[in-house]
């Protein structure tokens, strides 16, 4: 039997504000334990929640930016449940009016189809703490780090739009840009930023009727976003086939042993008895204000894609991956401009440079190559100054911080070879030391022919040692093979 995935999303976002939602306590990440824990986030007897203006703000420009609807009106609720990383015994969130109403995110598929995916609402909440276990710290006791208590998020809640892994991966990136972008999160996923609950169901092929779904919580990294739906599909399939019936449950992941397991049963709104603040009045959001946020909305992904476009003259896949984050789009931008060729630029900057800043771990500026530097090498390709093959080595030592361009080519002698004289030398003496290749150029076949220039080619670069400028050195040989063939035939 065929089965068609059925996906929705949990986003948590937390919002990048200096200070919590409801306390004035600070929300720098990795400071030591409980210090950033106020009377207010441990919930003290007489203390009051005063809402961080800054929270809304962040919240409303999300709403604008996906044109969802937004209320005149958002509530604060309380959620009742009981958990030790909740000092409160009950988490401030929303439920019945939530800030952010119903909006849609387009998404480009791997085939170039745009597909457009429904938000059903986003909320308003503070965060929980977290509980450390054993192996957090020296001891084989459990503790509870409060510090995180408090730090405003934006729940943001699709509909169940999606329909494979792939497409949740595409979105939670599309998302990720979308908020870093905006400001409103710096979008660091293992400092748990950005946080995904991914809703899982199956269904036999071409029925609509959804099945029972599970939610694997608190899933901080792209790859593990993936791996986790995969993994419950196949086990939601394998359950249906052997005549189970799923459950529906809240379920972990473990990215480390690939594994997935129970949590708990899945809660029903109602167990959490949900109730209106008393001690925080409803947020009115007017025209105006709405006006102020809107001139405050930076330039989003898709705009910047359209215009890396129009003014590289790029292709549109390439400017989707540039325009990504601000921080790449301008990276990119100050190369193009520097080395005066936009689709080089394009092809380094997302090709060589990212390759070896995801093997560093290293977010864009922090980049060893600056994006002037990177632009000066790019011209010095352009110009035949060096080759490519010469430009990675060069890049290699930029990196190590032995020098800028210039001064690597000049000190190390990278200056490819152009003289005319000297190329003719070296493609002389390789056709005259490689009887058997030059051979078996003569006997193949026009369309195999290519191949065996490149085997020349490659016997010039080696002598060479890379710094043959290409073409020059393939025109020299074509042309001196070409005229052992005509002598050959005379």
């Amino acid at each position: 039997m065929r089965w068609d995935t059925v996906i929705g999303l949990e986003i948590h976002v937390q919002l990048l504000t200096v200070t919590k939602i409801f306390s004035g306590a600070s929300t720098l990440f990795g400071a030591k334990p409980n210090s950033q824990a106020c009377a207010v986030d441990l919930a003290m007897p007489g203390t009051l929640p005063v809402l961080n203006s800054k929270a809304v703000d962040h919240a409303i420009m999300l709403g604008l930016a996906i044109n969802a609807e937004i209320p005149t009106i958002s509530v604060f609720e309380r959620k009742n449940y009981f958990y030790p990383d909740l000092p409160k015994g009950y988490q401030t969130t929303q439920l019945e009016r939530p800030v952010i109403g119903k909006g849609k995110i387009p998404i480009v598929l791997e085939d170039g189809t745009i597909k457009e995916i429904r938000i059903h609402h986003a909320h308003l909440e503070e965060d929980a703490g977290k509980s450390l276990h054993s192996g957090d710290f020296d001891s084989d006791l459990s503790g509870i780090d409060l510090n995180r208590a408090g730090i405003p998020l934006i729940e943001i809640v699709t509909e169940p739009d999606l329909s494979s892994a792939t497409e949740a991966v595409i979105f939670a990136k599309k998302l990720h840009s979308l908020v870093t972008s905006l400001g409103i999160c710096d979008g660091r996923m293992a400092e748990g930023s950005l946080r995904f609950d991914v809703n899982v169901s199956v269904r036999p092929n071409g029925t609509n009727e959804l099945g029972t779904r599970t939610e694997t919580k608190n899933l901080n990294s792209f790859k593990f976003m993936e791996e986790a739906i995969l993994l419950e599909v196949d086990r939601q399939i394998d359950i249906l086939e052997n005549g189970g019936s799923v459950i529906q449950e809240t379920r972990l992941y473990n990215g480390e042993t690939k594994t997935g397991y129970s949590m708990r049963s899945k809660e029903e709104a109602n167990d959490y008895r949900y109730f209106p603040c008393p001690d925080l009045l409803p947020v009115a959001i007017n025209k105006s204000y709405l006006k102020k946020i809107r001139k405050k909305l930076p330039e989003l992904p898709d705009e910047r894609s359209t215009r890396l476009v129009a003014e590289y003259g790029i292709g549109t896949s390439e400017a989707n991956l540039l325009a990504a984050t601000k921080e790449i789009s301008e990276y990119f931008e100050t190369v193009a401009i520097t080395s005066e060729n936009s689709n080089q630029a394009a092809n380094w900057t997302l090709g060589e440079l990212m390759s070896r800043l995801n093997t560093a771990n290293l977010p864009i500026i922090e980049s060893p190559v600056s994006a002037e530097e990177l632009g000066v090498l790019i011209r010095r390709i352009c110009d035949n100054t060096i080759s490519g093959k010469i430009a990675k080595q060069v890049l290699d030592a930029i990196w190590k911080g032995e020098g800028t361009t210039d001064v690597i080519i000049k000190e190390r002698g990278f200056k490819q070879l152009t003289d005319t004289k000297a190329l003719n030398k070296i493609v002389t003496s390789v056709i005259s030391d490689n009887p058997k290749m030059v051979s078996d150029f003569i006997n193949a076949d026009p369309q195999r022919r290519k191949k065996k220039l490149g085997g020349l080619m490659g016997q010039i670069m080696k002598r060479s040692k890379g710094q043959a400028d290409p073409k020059r050195a393939n025109d020299l040989l074509s042309h001196k093979l070409h005229e052992i063939i005509n002598g050959e035939s005379n």
